[in-house]
C-alpha cells in the first residue's frame, strides 16, 4: 500500500468536512458526531440545516454497514475489495460534487437538493471511514483528529522525558505518522476554505480528484486487495 494513500484520505477528510460545513449550514460530513453540537446551535439560533444534521449519523451508520457487506461479498468472489471500495467513494464524491454545483448555492440547507448533496458527501466519507478501519487500521485515522492529537502530545512528552530505547523508537515512528495525518487534514481544511472563498461550490471538484488519485495509486502499488 502506497504511503501516499492514507495521506490523501486525511487531506480529503479535512477538505470535505470543511467544504460541507461552509456550503451546508454547518453540516459535518466526515466527523458526523460533531453534528450533535451544530444541531443544538441550529435549534437555538433558528438556522436551517436541522434535518441534514439529524440524518447524517443514521446515513453514515447505514453506509458503513453496507460498505462492510459489499467488501465481504467482493472478497468472497475474489475481487479486489479495497480497489472497488475506493472507486465507490470516488463515485459518491463525484455525485456530491455534481449535486453541489448543479443545485447550489443553498439558501435553505433543509431543501431536498441540499439534503441530497449533504448525504452523498456523508456517504462518501462513511465509505472512507470504513475502508480506513478495515484496510488501513495500522495508520492514523483520516477524519478524527482528537485522539491522534492526544497521542501526539503523549509521545512528545515521552520523548522529552526519555525512556527505554525500543519505546523511544516506537514513539518517534508513531509521531511521524500521526503528524503527517494531522497536517494533511489541516491542509485539507485550509484548502477547502480558501477555494470555497474564491470558487464557491466549484471547490467541491477537488475531493473526487483526490479520491481518483488514491484509486490510481492503489492500482500501481501491486497490493492484492
Amino acid at each position: 500500500m502506497s504511503k501516499a494513500v492514507p495521506t490523501l484520505l486525511s487531506f480529503n477528510g479535512g477538505y470535505v468536512d470543511a467544504a460541507g460545513f461552509l456550503a451546508l449550514a454547518g453540516l459535518f460530513t466526515a466527523h458526523v458526531t460533531g453534528n450533535f453540537v451544530t444541531l443544538g446551535a441550529s435549534l437555538v439560533l433558528g438556522t436551517s440545516g436541522t434535518i441534514g444534521k439529524l440524518l447524517a449519523l443514521p446515513v453514515f451508520c447505514v453506509v458503513v454497514m453496507l460498505t462492510r457487506l459489499i467488501g465481504s461479498s467482493l472478497q468472497k468472489h475474489g475481487a479486489r475489495e479495497l480497489r472497488w471500495l475506493l472507486i465507490l467513494k470516488f463515485v459518491l464524491l463525484t455525485a456530491g460534487c455534481a449535486s453541489a454545483i448543479y443545485f447550489g448555492p443553498f439558501a435553505d440547507a433543509d431543501a431536498p437538493q441540499a439534503l441530497l448533496t449533504g448525504m452523498l458527501l456523508v456517504a462518501g466519507m462513511a465509505v472512507q471511514n470504513a475502508v480506513h478501519r478495515i484496510h488501513l487500521s495500522a495508520t492514523p485515522p483520516s477524519t478524527l483528529m482528537t485522539g491522534t492529537t492526544t497521542q501526539i502530545m503523549i509521545d512528545v512528552a515521552d520523548l522529552l522525558h526519555g525512556g527505554p530505547g525500543e519505546a523511544h523508537q516506537q514513539a518517534k515512528a508513531r509521531l511521524s505518522r500521526m503528524l503527517g495525518a494531522v497536517l494533511a487534514f489541516a491542509l485539507g481544511c485550509g484548502a477547502a476554505a480558501l477555494l470555497y472563498a474564491y470558487a464557491g461550490l466549484w471547490a467541491f471538484i477537488v475531493p473526487p480528484l483526490v479520491a481518483l488519485i488514491a484509486v490510481l495509486l492503489k492500482e500501481t502499488d501491486g497490493h492484492p486487495s
